[in-house]
């Protein structure tokens, strides 16, 4: 048999022989509160169950750990003694299976993106996530300021810049493409009268970028009737969810930007402009695109899982063939 543990000096209590967790758990309690009906309410137990325990430590022990006083209870000298090395005991291991249970706790994963991108892009998209992993819970923060993705507890961002202004572990995930789009039924006025585009509204996202502005278009555009060409009825908008939301409500033509609307294109709430509206009315590349940024290099599963399902879902909106004309428009 081994010898007894010593420890400064003093002989310690094997480990077969210490008290089980419960009695020692309600001795503290009790200790803490000095109140047996306070840590009953703390335990979720009885007054008596309280009491059971504390008498069955003072058996193991062979001394009083307790004296009842007229109101509460009052530590003996063996008692303040056990309760000064169980306490700070107790108090370790609550924090450390607190600190555990938290790191094991399912956190979830918080993506940002502009407005527009998290109006047009993701939320139309989410179901499909949600599907694919039910256990993943997500936080969407939308707006356009560029955030600190640690600083700022972030995960994930999908960012719109140059392929130069890109960081190096960016990952690429679509580029983008203008366009004129509409409501269909103006689509299919536009189709019998190509020269009403010169009456209807221009819809612009206010943004200082060239290539997000009517400016370069306005040469392809027609005249109005007698040939003069008079500045066009403009409708400025600060965030590009609401131009497009403008221009699903038929309040005028928004410069499309193709990659974002792909599920209103394909789902017939948008169309692009009929064939010979414009001159040179083909989609004109941006300078610009959309890349995936991840706080860590080693993220926990779920952001792992969130990040390849971005990465599948920009695949997917990178059709060979761009939308055609609106129904009943000339192919």
């Amino acid at each position: 048999m081994a010898p007894p543990a010593r420890h400064n000096g003093a002989v310690s209590l094997p480990l077969v022989r210490l008290s089980s967790l419960d009695p020692l758990r309600g001795f503290v309690a009790v200790g803490r509160r000095m109140s047996i009906t306070l840590a009953a309410e703390e335990l979720c137990l009885t007054q008596s169950a309280v009491s059971r325990q504390i008498h069955a430590l003072e058996q193991q022990l062979g001394c009083r750990l307790f004296v009842r006083q007229h109101r509460g209870v009052a530590f003996t000298p063996e008692g303040e003694r056990l309760f000064r090395s169980a306490d700070s005991a107790l108090q370790q291991l609550q924090d450390v299976m607190g600190e555990l249970r938290r790191s094991e706790e399912r956190r979830p994963v918080t993506l940002t993106a502009s407005v527009g991108v998290v109006g047009l892009w993701l939320l139309p998209r989410l179901p499909a996530l949600q599907r694919l992993h039910p256990q993943v819970d997500l936080r969407l923060s939308a707006g356009n300021r560029l955030a600190d993705l640690r600083a700022d507890g972030i995960d994930l961002a999908m960012r719109y810049c140059s392929a130069a202004d890109a960081p190096a572990d960016a990952v690429h995930l679509f580029g983008e493409t203008l366009a004129p789009v509409l409501h269909p039924r103006l689509a299919q006025e536009l189709a019998h009268e190509p020269g009403a585009l010169a009456r209807m509204t221009l819809l612009e996202l206010d943004d200082p970028r060239p290539w997000l502005q009517w400016q370069s278009w306005r040469a392809a555009m027609p005249a109005r009737a007698g040939g003069a060409r008079t500045r066009p009825t403009m409708l400025r908008l600060n965030q590009y969810d609401q131009v497009i939301h403008a221009a699903l409500a038929g309040q005028g033509v928004a410069l499309g930007r193709l990659e974002l609307l792909q599920p209103l294109l394909a789902s017939g709430q948008l169309a692009c402009l009929p064939d010979g509206v414009l001159r040179e009315a083909a989609p004109r590349p941006s300078p610009f695109g959309y890349w995936l940024l991840q706080a860590e290099p080693a993220p926990r599963e779920d952001v792992r899982r969130v990040a390849a399902w971005i990465q599948a879902e920009a695949r997917a909106s990178q059709p060979g063939a761009r939308p055609g004309p609106a129904a009943g428009t000339s192919a």
